[in-house]
């Protein structure tokens, strides 16, 4: 008999506890009520937020192909020094060295930080243009061509590698 009593204390205060659980009000979504009156811009504060460590950027995009008379070839790699990290973009060259106007380079840093710089005429094979990079191994370059027609084109993107061992 008392274990009767028991098992029907534990199983009433199990049911106690299932329904106090289940029984909580949902919490209620506040709804602006419109309003006549016009109201009066507030400018905005910032507030400050934690900033992630780890930025990675975009995944690199497809690239297009410049016309065979317009070609020509920018190779980038990082310098591998920890203390002055650089990303340095080689003009290397090619057919339309004379005709293209402009190389725009383009680093993505891992902290998301972007570093901007470009070739200019006149251009000579081994020129250079060093950005600052990290340390990380997600630093994406960019290179566009400006075409004598005035168009964009991407030649280059992909992630540079702090060091490569090979």
């Amino acid at each position: 008999m008392n274990m009767k009593f028991i098992f029907g204390g534990i199983a009433f205060l199990i049911l106690l506890l299932l329904v106090a659980g289940c029984t909580q009000p949902a919490a209620q979504q506040a709804t602006p009520a419109p309003t006549t009156e016009p109201t009066t811009e507030v400018p905005a504060t910032t507030a400050a937020t934690a900033v992630p460590t780890t930025f990675v950027p975009a995944t690199p995009g497809p690239t297009d192909t410049l016309q065979s008379n317009w070609a020509v070839s920018v190779q980038v790699q990082s310098n591998g020094q920890a203390i002055n990290p650089q990303v340095i973009y080689t003009f290397n060259g090619g057919m339309g060295m004379n005709l293209i106007p402009e190389i725009d380079v383009m680093l993505t840093r891992s902290d998301g930080t972007v570093e901007i710089g470009n070739f200019t005429q006149p251009m000579s094979i081994g020129q250079t243009v060093s950005l600052p990079g990290t340390t990380g191994n997600n630093d994406r370059a960019e290179v566009w061509v400006i075409t004598p027609q005035g168009d964009r084109v991407k030649i280059v993107d992909k992630y540079v590698p702090f060091r490569s061992y090979s």
